[in-house]
């Protein structure tokens, strides 16, 4: 079972008391902060210009340095003020010292629309480098294009997994939902390389 990376896929929505615990140890790490839609306009203006591919490196490097207003500026008016509407979430990237990425170039569904296909590296559990695809929904606002959602591969071979940033309240039951079902999917195979394993032991004996 090859899983995207979770700390990726949670960089949106994080329950307020879990955000201590998903944050890098890294001293250069913002501490996190909701950050109301008035308040973003200084990261937004740097973001302003460009396409959506420009979008999309800007927020990858945000979520890489766990800068949280810049993270939250990069999604759409209406994904924040969601965002913001919800008590008990918000935007905490953990950061990572180790990730690295690569943009794709945008392919244009509209004169408003966007998709971007992105490569994130970052270390496993067991230190070596993974590489996983996301792709990236764009919408183009007056401040620039502004990301509203996103897909990526969960468990290979089915189905990505569709995150609608602007539902908050959808996205974190999905989320619920994938935590769940990695969680029944770790202890059924845990429990079959048991089972694998103990007619060995009983030959040996």
């Amino acid at each position: 079972m090859r899983l995207v990376h979770l700390s990726l896929l949670l960089v949106v929505l994080v329950p307020i008391g879990v955000v201590g615990c998903s944050r890098s140890d890294s001293p250069n790490t913002p501490e996190s902060t909701v950050v109301p839609t008035g308040a973003a306009s200084a990261a937004e203006s740097s973001a302003g210009s460009g396409g959506p591919e420009a979008a999309v490196r800007e927020f990858l490097e945000a979520v890489r340095t766990g800068d949280d207003k810049k993270t939250e500026a990069m999604f759409t008016r209406l994904a924040r003020e969601k965002i913001k509407e919800m008590e008990d979430i918000q935007v905490a990237p953990p950061g990572s010292d180790t990730a690295s990425f690569e943009v794709g170039t945008a392919e244009y569904l509209a004169e408003d629309g966007a998709r971007v296909k992105s490569k994130w590296t970052d270390l496993d559990r067991e230190g070596k480098p993974r590489t996983d695809e996301i792709t990236w929904m764009l919408r183009k606002e007056s401040e620039g294009w502004r990301i509203a959602g996103m897909a990526a591969t969960v468990f290979e071979g089915e189905d990505p997994l569709l995150l609608d940033f602007e539902n908050p309240k959808e996205t974190l039951r999905k989320l619920e939902l994938l935590r769940e079902e990695i969680r029944q999917r770790t202890e059924s195979q845990a429990a079959q390389a048991a089972q694998t394993a103990e007619p060995k032991e009983s030959v040996r004996r």
